[in-house]
């Protein structure tokens, strides 16, 4: 795989475009499931994971010779703490840059989303808070975190695409919440009353459980390989800051 040398504002931008892309992706084909098979929520359920799943593995792509391709704080946190010992991966400061970004990304492809498909501006009523799909929320992060380390640290970044794409479209369906797993993304679902809206009520609740999710998901990775802070550089994929 290329890989690219870019500058911090460059990756911004990368991070921003790629997860705003992310973000009206998961809204827009949520809007379009409702549409096409109205009544039918496994039907609804299915064409966004897979739209998703597809969509995440091309951004993936796009992106990540240039960012990584985070689209997701808490990958950009877990690069810094793995990475922190060996000078490897982002600074504490490029992961405030990076999440403030991601952020900005996930709430502009709600409402991206929310354009193309004429649905009025507004907040989600969606409330997903219950025991459930919080615990839903640790599994799916932790998960995430545990993969993406484990693909770089074993030379396999270049599988990162297709492996997380799958990995995300499958914990739609093994997780009560359809995998959220990501802070910036679950910011950005508050800002559209459609099929894959949250509440502002339930984000919090979920970044909580996202942000324990990183932990788990640290350890787990700590434990199957204590050296994989030393490939923090290529996380996601392999790019040169």
């Amino acid at each position: 795989m290329c890989v690219v040398s870019t500058s911090l504002p460059r990756r911004l931008l990368a991070e921003l475009l790629g997860t705003a892309l992310l973000v009206a992706v998961v809204v827009g084909s949520g809007i379009a499931a409702e549409t096409l098979s109205p009544g039918d929520v496994g039907l609804q359920l299915l064409e966004n994971s897979t739209a998703t799943a597809f969509g995440l593995t091309v951004l993936i792509l796009w992106f990540g010779p240039v960012s990584g391709a985070h689209f997701n704080p808490v990958v950009s946190l877990a690069d810094w703490f793995l990475g922190r010992r060996t000078g490897a991966g982002l600074s504490l400061a490029e992961v405030g840059a990076y999440a403030l970004a991601q952020v900005a990304g996930g709430v502009s492809g709600a409402v991206l989303a929310n354009v193309m498909f004429e649905v009025d501006q507004g907040l989600s009523v969606k409330d997903r808070v219950s025991s459930g799909p919080l615990v839903a929320e640790v599994v799916a992060t932790a998960g995430l975190v545990a993969l993406v380390f484990a693909l770089v640290r074993t030379g396999r970044g270049a599988l990162a695409a297709p492996t997380v794409g799958a990995y995300i479209g499958a914990a739609y369906w093994f997780t009560s919440s359809t995998s959220f797993a990501n802070p910036a993304v679950t910011v950005g679902r508050v800002f559209t009353d459609t099929f894959a809206g949250i509440a502002p009520g339930s984000a919090p609740a979920f970044v909580g459980m996202q942000l324990v999710g990183l932990l788990v998901g640290l350890g787990l990775t700590l434990a199957l390989y204590p050296d994989a802070g030393d490939s923090a550089d290529d996380v996601v994929i392999p790019h040169r800051p």
